[in-house]
Parts: C-alpha cells; sequence; structure tokens
C-alpha cells in the first residue's frame, strides 16, 4: 500500500511539473499569450498606418489637389505667374 502512495505522488509531482514547466505548461503559455498581445498592438498600429496610406493614394488618384500639394511641397514647384520668396532670419 505503501509504493502505491509513493507511486501516485511521484506521478503527481510529474505530472505538475509538465504543467507547469513543460514544453505546453503555463508558464510557455502566458509568455505566448504576452508575445500575441505584443503582435496585436503592433498589427493594430500597422493597420492604421496602411489606412493612411491607403487613402493618400485614393486621394492622389483623385484630386489634383493632392498632386499639386505634391509637387509644391516635395519638389519645389509653383505655378506660372507666382514668385518665390524665402524668408531668411538673422543670425
Amino acid at each position: 500500500m505503501r509504493a502505491i502512495v509513493i507511486f501516485l505522488v511521484v506521478v503527481a509531482g510529474i505530472l505538475q511539473y509538465q504543467y507547469w514547466f513543460g514544453a505546453t505548461g503555463q508558464v510557455e503559455v502566458s509568455a505566448l499569450q504576452q508575445q500575441i498581445a505584443q503582435q496585436k498592438q503592433i498589427n493594430l498600429a500597422l493597420q492604421q498606418r496602411n489606412e493612411q496610406l491607403y487613402a493618400e493614394v485614393e486621394d492622389l488618384k483623385q484630386g489634383l489637389e493632392a498632386v499639386e500639394e505634391r509637387a509644391r511641397s516635395d519638389l519645389g514647384m509653383l505655378k506660372p505667374q507666382e514668385t518665390f520668396y524665402q524668408l531668411v532670419e538673422p543670425q
């Protein structure tokens, strides 16, 4: 009878060890849950960025105002009859 009790305690100990520290134990599960939460935050930020870029692409496809704004800000272009003034701050 004593051998059976010792055997059951050892088996219970092994099962508890595997439950908490095994390859699929609770420690690993909680670490994976944290990684999932972090990845969801990253995905959300990237999704918002993609939506902004999609809106910008649609604006460039449909309107000339966005193209004109890009030409002015990125390329420094001017319309005919416009004069460019650059203000320089004194040192």
